[in-house]
C-alpha cells in the first residue's frame, strides 16, 4: 500500500522536497557524560558524523556503546553535551516537528484510542479534518492495525502499540525520522512486514532516516550505510557503505557477506580491552 502525506506550512510536497533537498545532519566532536555516584562516566567520546539529505543510517552496536544516547542529542531531547549538532544549517537547540522520533517504547496516551493517538502528530497542519482522517486511516493500515483504531492502549499487545507508534512518528513527514529499535518488541512476521515497509517508504519519499538497532541483518537490510560505535565510551569504530540495490532481498550474497563483516567488527571491538563494556542498558 502506498503512503504519501503532503506536509503543509513551512514545508514542501516531496516533488518540492526533491528539488530541494532537506534533512542534513552534521555532528562534531560530539561528547557526553553521565555522573553517577558524583563520577563522571563517558557515554560518548568525540563522535562526528555526517548524514546527507535522503540518506538511511543504521548506527549499530552493543549495549552501553551510546547509539540510543546519541539519538536523543540528535532529536534535541538532550542538550547537555560536548560539540555542535546541526540540521539543514540550523543548531539542534531543543525538539522540533523536523525530526520525528520513535522510542523503544510505545509512549502512547493511555486516554487516547489508537486512532487519536496517530493523529496528534497531525494536530496543527493545515489540513482539512477529511484529509487528516484519511491520512489517519492510511498509516492504522500500512502498520497493520486494521480493526483496532478505537482501542485504547491498555487493550493492546506489546508488539501492537509499539506500531501505533510508528504509525505517529510517521505521519507528520519530518525531514529526519530517528528510529530507537522501534521494531524490538515485534514478532518476527510482523518485523520483517514493516522492515519491507519502511524500505519503501524511504526510497519514494526520501526522509533522511536514522536507525538504532543491535540487529545486525536489519542494519544491512535497511541502511545506506552502517555505523558501528564501540563502547565504552561510545566512539565510532567503523562505516560501511551498502552497496545492494533496492528493493532489498534479505538472501543477497552481498548483504551476507556484509552481515558477516559487520559481525566481525562487533567481535573485535568487544574484544578490545580499551573499548570495555557491560550488560546493561545502552546508555
Amino acid at each position: 500500500m502506498s503512503i504519501v502525506v503532503e506536509r503543509t506550512g513551512r514545508a514542501e510536497t516531496p516533488a518540492t522536497n526533491a528539488a530541494t533537498p532537506r534533512g542534513r545532519l552534521e555532528v562534531r566532536s560530539v561528547s557526553k557524560a553521565f555522573t553517577v555516584n558524583g563520577a563522571p562516566i563517558a557515554a560518548l567520546d568525540n563522535v562526528s558524523l555526517d548524514v546527507a539529505p535522503g540518506e538511511f543510517v543504521a548506527l549499530l552496536g552493543p549495549s552501553g556503546c551510546g547509539k540510543s544516547t546519541l539519538l536523543r542529542l540528535i532529536s534535541g531531547l538532550d542538550h547537555d553535551y560536548d560539540g555542535t549538532i546541526v540540521q539543514d544549517d540550523e543548531a539542534v537547540t531543543g525538539t522540533s516537528l523536523e525530526r520525528g522520533i520513535v522510542f523503544q517504547e510505545p509512549r502512547l496516551f493511555p486516554w487516547a484510542t489508537v486512532r487519536q493517538n496517530i493523529a496528534l502528530g497531525l494536530k496543527n497542519a493545515p489540513i482539512s479534518e477529511a484529509e487528516k482522517r484519511e491520512a489517519v486511516a492510511a498509516h492504522i493500515s500500512l502498520v497493520g492495525l486494521d480493526g483496532f483504531a478505537e482501542a485504547y492502549p491498555h487493550q493492546l499487545s506489546g508488539g501492537m502499540a509499539q506500531r501505533a507508534a510508528i504509525a505517529r512518528g510517521l505521519i507528520n513527514r519530518p525531514r529526519l525520522l530517528l528510529l530507537d529499535e522501534p521494531f524490538g518488541a515485534l514478532d518476527a512476521l510482523t518485523r520483517a512486514r514493516l522492515q519491507n515497509e519502511l524500505q519503501r517508504i524511504w526510497a519514494q519519499e526520501k526522509i533522511t532516516m536514522i536507525l538504532v538497532t543491535h540487529d545486525v541483518e536489519e542494519a544491512v537490510f535497511l541502511g545506506d550505510r552502517v555505523v558501528v560505535l564501540a563502547p565504552r565510551p561510545g566512539r565510532i569504530s567503523r562505516s560501511f557503505d551498502v552497496v545492494a540495490d533496492r528493493p532489498r532481498e534479505r538472501s543477497d550474497d552481498r548483504l551476507i557477506r556484509l552481515r558477516d563483516e559487520v559481525l566481525r567488527t562487533l567481535e573485535q571491538d568487544d574484544g578490545d580491552p580499551a573499548a570495555g563494556h557491560d550488560g546493561g542498558s545502552d546508555a
